[in-house]
């Protein structure tokens, strides 16, 4: 099979990397992919955006599978074009693909068909959702309901912050037209947890459970990130625990979907938030996450490509996924400065050396290569995973990788994991 990744961060390289060990992967393209990608595919220099541009190509390249890594290309109709085109492809429609496009679709869902999320309020116009704010109070989140980076969430502990929050989105237009509504909704409380399923319009298959760090400094202090490490499995969501997530949560909403036009192909990412043994659904994305993808396919013992193959298809029934009995963590390298300004072009050594270990992948996310080297060219740089019994000993293989890797304009917490090694004393 000839098959064409879509992206070029982390999250594609890890799922380059799973793919390329299928039998069944005769070629693999990635646009545009990074230095480490081009080691295993051969990378093409078409944005992620740019729908027209890549379904050109994997009509030209006769590619048999197009696997969409961001959300960005899902929300803008990437899946609908190529399946316009005869090209198989896996991710949602751009109609299912507003439950993360969409934060209010989201949460009218969750409402219409009982899946358990927090109290909130939909508002087009500023002064009634201050209103919603004034009468619920505070801690309370305000979110854009567009796209936004990553960035249009804001927790806010008092009204005062919440009211800002508000002209922010909806009054300064900090994220365009992203901003065009807000969510306003209930502050979950409890510990969160990522959980991802694949679903292939009728049927689930559990990919299991992961958590990720988001601040940018030890000890979950400084500004929030696209996540600097995460790992697997959360201790957490035990078996009874998934089984709930998978009753309460992921079946009722490929239910849901289905019975609103728009069913439900790819990965189901669920972001939960569980107190007191209750999960309950902070957001949905529809697709893997970064950097808990990196996390799960080192686990992964069974061919990936055939299951997101069988999950295109709509034979989920024909997959049984295996996973090794390990726990599997990536710390996340990033520039100096990041997520604020950072300055792009330092050259990053020790690549090889770091990888060593049969148990570790060095995955990269914002690399180029020039004249033999590796330079960084974004915010977060470097995934490295490593896989272990326990979370522990995956944490220790993991950052024994990192500090082989000289790159002093980068930084990493040297906490990932704390949570669960807690847990496990």
């Amino acid at each position: 099979m000839k098959v064409l990744v879509v992206g070029g961060g982390g999250r594609e390289h890890a799922l380059c990397w799973a793919i390329a060990r299928s039998p069944r992967c005769t070629k693999l393209f990635c646009a545009p992919g990074n230095a480490g990608i081009a080691g295993i595919a051969k990378c093409v220099p078409i944005d992620s955006s740019d729908v027209a541009g890549l379904v050109a190509f994997a009509g030209e390249a006769r590619i048999d599978l197009v696997v969409v890594g961001p959300e960005g290309p899902l929300v803008a109709g990437l899946v609908d074009a190529l399946e316009a085109s005869g090209i198989k492809a896996f991710g949602p429609s751009a109609a299912a693909a507003r439950l993360e496009g969409s934060k209010g679709f989201m949460k009218d869902l969750c409402e219409k068909y009982g899946i358990p999320s927090g109290t909130f309020g939909r508002f087009d116009e500023p002064v009634a959702a201050k209103e919603f704010i004034r009468i619920h109070g505070a801690p309370i989140v305000v979110k854009a309901d567009g796209l936004a980076a990553g960035k249009g969430v804001i927790l806010c502990r008092s009204e005062q912050e919440a009211y800002a929050a508000v002209d922010r989105i909806m009054v300064e237009r900090a994220f365009g037209e992203a901003g065009d509504e807000v969510v306003v909704e209930e502050f979950l409380k409890g510990e969160e947890a990522s959980f991802f399923a694949l679903v292939d319009g009728e049927r689930a298959v559990p990919l299991g459970a992961a958590q990720d760090h988001k601040a940018a400094c030890d000890g979950d202090t400084g500004p929030n990130t696209g996540g600097m490490g995460a790992y697997t499995p959360a201790p957490i969501v035990t078996p009874a625990m998934a089984q709930r997530v998978m009753d309460e949560i992921v079946r009722p909403t490929i239910k849901g979907m289905a019975a609103e036009g728009a069913p439900f192909k790819g990965v189901l990412f669920v972001g939960l938030m569980i107190e007191n043994g209750v999960p309950r659904v902070l957001e949905f994305n529809v697709r893997f996450g970064d950097p808990e993808c990196q996390a799960l396919v080192l686990r992964l013992k069974s061919d990936l490509l055939e299951a997101l193959l069988a999950c295109a298809e709509g034979r989920l029934d024909q997959i049984d996924l295996q996973w090794r009995d390990e726990a599997a963590l990536v710390v996340v390298l990033a520039a100096q400065g990041y997520p604020g300004a950072y300055e792009k072009g330092s050259v990053i050594g020790g690549l090889a050396e770091a990888g060593r270990d049969e148990c570790a992948v060095v995955f990269h996310a914002g690399t180029v290569a020039s004249e033999g080297r590796v330079l960084a060219a974004g915010g977060r740089v470097l995934g490295v995973a490593a896989r272990g019994s326990t979370v522990r000993e995956a944490q220790r293989r993991a950052y024994e990788a990192v500090d082989r890797i000289q790159w002093p304009q980068g930084f990493c917490r040297r906490d990932i994991g704390w949570r669960a090694i807690d847990r496990q004393g």
